[in-house]
């Protein structure tokens, strides 16, 4: 029997992709905490914030020794960066490390409340594209910005469900909704997801994927969280796939009302 991931695939600039769920790897207690996340989630793509990488000792293990390069698609991402400049340096280092051409795009000056910088992430975005890069965007929940990105070649808009390591959910579930509904390209909830139920709402308001970090890194037991996640995921899809009924004003009989007898 076919399964609904198998029938259902999520393919981003030519990839098929089996899981929906994206990872990130920061914020775990151990290496081996993150490691039995990853595995517990089942997911293909995982994130990997270069600026944050010691890379100057070429002795010293970081992230990129512990993953499994075979087992998992790394996604370069330019979180730390506050400037397109930094952003698209970033990049290209990674492209000259081997890593990938692939990049999640994180231009974030704001120091507080981490919000994307708009007119620099798609500053960034048009250079990157033009050098032959896969960019996937973080962005503001804003439908205007989205579809600029689309046009300009980026392979998915991220859009915030609410600010990062919040856990407050979709803050911004009108945006995304319109969000997803102009999208040409795979619509990717990034940010702010906090337990499964926010998950499967993404999802089952027909978002392509989610990227999930501080609420599965962060948890008691970051491998439960990252199963429970994988199916709260699971379910969303399958249900924007079985397309849920309409809601109503009024209640509606489940049992049909015709050929009732009725009292004289």
């Amino acid at each position: 029997m076919q399964t609904v991931a198998a029938a259902d695939p999520l393919v981003i600039a030519g990839v098929e992709l089996r899981s929906r769920l994206f990872l990130g790897t920061g914020k775990y207690p151990t290496d081996q905490s993150m490691l039995a996340a990853l595995e517990a989630s089942s997911c293909e793509l995982v994130t990997v914030a270069l600026r944050r990488l010691d890379l100057d000792d070429p002795k010293k293990k970081t992230i990129l020794d512990v993953i499994d390069w075979k087992r998992y698609r790394i996604l370069p991402n330019t979180a730390g960066c506050r400037t397109a400049d930094e952003a698209i340096r970033i990049a290209r280092l990674a492209r000259s490390m081997g890593l990938s051409d692939w990049v999640k795009l994180e231009v974030i000056p704001d120091p507080r409340y981490l919000f994307p910088d708009p007119e620099e992430t798609l500053k960034a975005a048009r250079v990157l594209v033009g050098e032959g890069f896969k960019v996937l965007p973080y962005i503001n929940a804003d439908p205007v910005l989205a579809k600029k990105l689309e046009e300009i070649g980026t392979v998915t808009v991220m859009p915030l469900g609410s600010p990062i390591g919040s856990g407050q959910g979709l803050q911004t579930l009108e945006q995304v909704r319109i969000i997803i509904e102009e999208a040409r390209v795979p619509v990717v909830v990034d940010a702010g997801i906090g337990a499964p139920s926010d998950a499967a709402q993404a999802m089952e308001l027909g978002a392509d994927a989610v990227l999930v970090n501080t609420a599965i890194a962060l948890a008691r037991d970051p491998a439960l969280m990252a199963e429970a996640i994988k199916e709260g995921v699971g379910a969303g899809r399958k249900a924007y796939t079985a397309g849920r009924i309409p809601k109503r004003g009024e209640a509606s009989p489940s049992s049909p009302t015709e050929g009732i007898s009725r009292p004289s």
